[in-house]
């Protein structure tokens, strides 16, 4: 009887020291991460505000690791919530600028259907998304004009899962996305696998958004001071 009243005090007692140990390490962890996000943060505000990218292996880990926690405490707090995004897309286009440069063979650009008007009457393929009339009632025909130019063919995406469609059917060596930075952000993940540059779209609301055309432009001419560099 005295055997199993110390036998059990003993396990009571490993117990607690387990739990007890089990807890610190759980605050140690939290207390961890909560630096390393701050850490990361600063890292990619200053590099998002100086334009210099510092340790973009270790911001975007950590920011794509923690994305939605970060989201929701942007929001919990009142922060601009499309930081996170702007330095994720701003990272991006840094690590990928150089291999973007030299890829020069099926070029295209990727481009959200809510750019289009309501009066639009594309058709839309199952496999390629929507196919632009250049009617006028928009400045996707004058981004087209513009990437035919320049050798790039323009996808007008239906939604998300068309990247990859288009990713397998057509094999781009290179790619600029124009989204808004939540969607950017995650579509040029998808897209990691081959060079690519983002651009934002000027305003949201998933309806008759409106892009940068010089800024798209500028994207695409990165490849020809490429070339002329070469010469």
């Amino acid at each position: 009887m005295v055997t199993e009243t110390i036998s059990s005090i003993i396990s009571s007692v490993i117990l607690l020291i387990t739990f007890e140990n089990v807890g610190k390490l759980a605050v140690f962890l939290l207390v961890l991460a909560i630096v390393v996000n701050i850490l990361a943060l600063l890292i990619g505000f200053y590099s998002l505000r100086k334009k210099r990218i510092l340790f973009p292996k270790f911001v975007l880990f950590t920011l794509y690791l923690f994305y939605s926690p970060l989201h929701y405490i942007f929001k919990t707090f009142s922060i601009r919530e499309k930081l996170v995004d702007e330095i994720l897309v701003e990272i991006q286009n840094a690590v990928h600028l150089n291999k973007f440069k030299k890829a020069d063979e099926r070029k295209i650009i990727l481009i959200p259907h809510c750019m289009r008007n309501r009066k639009c009457k594309a058709r839309c393929d199952p496999l390629y998304g929507y196919y632009c009339k250049k009617c006028g009632l928009c400045n996707i025909g004058e981004i087209i004009e513009e990437a035919e130019k320049r050798d790039f063919k323009v996808f007008i995406l239906p939604g998300g899962s068309f990247i990859k469609k288009i990713f397998k059917e057509y094999k781009p060596t290179s790619c600029i996305e124009v989204a808004c930075p939540i969607e950017l952000s995650e579509a040029m993940t998808i897209g990691s696998k081959i060079p690519v540059q983002g651009v934002y779209l000027k305003n949201d609301g998933c309806f008759e958004t409106v892009a940068d055309i010089n800024e798209i432009i500028e994207k695409m001419e990165i490849k020809e001071r490429e070339k002329k560099e070469k010469k």
